[in-house]
């Protein structure tokens, strides 16, 4: 283990992550883990790492950081304006710092959450099984809260030697910018009226600021469904429920693991890289998207990551 990075500057809300705790679900324990999970597991290939390794999520405004000693990194997802030095560094691109590099990210151009990947993996705290940051339950990550100024970073040593310059092309990389998100019908889509259905994957919503890292509320044209009350049933990330308001709730990384609204739509896995990267007041369009289409998208990310092992 080997201390890396000094937090300067936190930034707005800067926390370790990883893939999540997808086998504490059972247990009624939010799965959590990065938001954009393509740009979390795409960061950590640039730099050596396995996809699962844990790194810095860092939210519209990022950290201000330091380097304790000579590291590779990478930096994905949303552009949040990163500097080495003052001096513009590229993105989905493996870099090195010197030990005193400042390494410092400003806010949001594109996007909301940008990742930094450091060669060996960032260490933090392990709950059930997971690095990731539960800020609800103070478990996980930098002793389960963000960052703040003073704390060191530290990384384990890397498995094989990084390859600085690695890059990930600018024609496989998510499309931020464009924020339709591709869906499939729902297990209850047939409960929406005629009309809320079309206004569903038709009509303009956007993010409220009641959203967090557990779901988006969406505010648009107000959605009637008909039917009886349903009994809890699992959830997944992705899922869009409707409550009785009639107003979408899109459910993201630390969503409850539970619940009984209907659910009348469910992202491709292949959008939930856009939809990680939503702020409140941003727009976005639901497209209804057939299961052969979000296969076919989906594969095609896979073949993206798969590109940076070769």
């Amino acid at each position: 283990m080997r201390e890396v990075l000094r937090v300067v500057q936190p930034g707005l809300f800067t926390t370790i992550q990883d893939l999540g705790r997808r086998q504490a679900i059972a247990s009624g324990v939010p799965p959590g883990g990065a938001m954009d999970r393509f740009a979390h597991s795409a960061a950590n290939l640039l730099v050596g790492n396995e996809r699962g390794a844990a790194t810095l999520e860092c939210t519209l405004t990022g950290p201000h950081l330091t380097a304790q000693a000579p590291c590779v990194i990478a930096i994905t997802g949303a552009d949040l304006d990163p500097r080495i030095n003052g001096s513009s560094t590229p993105m989905w691109t493996g870099v090195t710092l010197a030990a005193g590099d400042r390494l410092t990210l400003g806010g949001r151009r594109v996007g909301a959450r940008a990742y930094i990947a450091v060669a060996g993996g960032v260490a933090g705290d392990r709950w059930l099984g997971s690095m990731s940051t539960n800020v609800m339950c103070a478990r996980g990550g930098m002793h389960g809260r963000a960052l703040i100024a003073g704390d060191v970073v530290s990384a384990s040593e890397p498995s094989s030697g990084p390859v600085p310059g690695r890059s990930m092309p600018d024609g496989v990389r998510p499309r931020y910018a464009d924020t339709t998100l591709h869906a499939i019908a729902g297990p209850h889509l047939g409960r929406l009226m005629p009309e809320s259905r079309r206004a569903l994957f038709e009509a303009p919503y956007h993010v409220t600021h009641d959203s967090n890292r557990m779901g988006y509320r969406l505010e648009g044209p107000r959605l009637e469904a008909a039917g009886e009350e349903l009994l809890s049933f699992g959830l997944v990330a992705g899922v869009v429920q409707l409550p009785s308001g009639g107003q979408p709730i899109l459910l993201m990384a630390d969503h409850q693991t539970a619940g009984g609204y209907p659910i009348v739509a469910t992202l491709a896995s292949a959008s939930m890289p856009v939809a990680a990267q939503l702020a409140p007041g941003d727009e976005l369009h639901f497209a209804e998207t057939s299961i052969e289409a979000a296969l076919a998208m989906r594969a095609a990310q896979r073949a993206a990551l798969e590109s940076l092992t070769t």
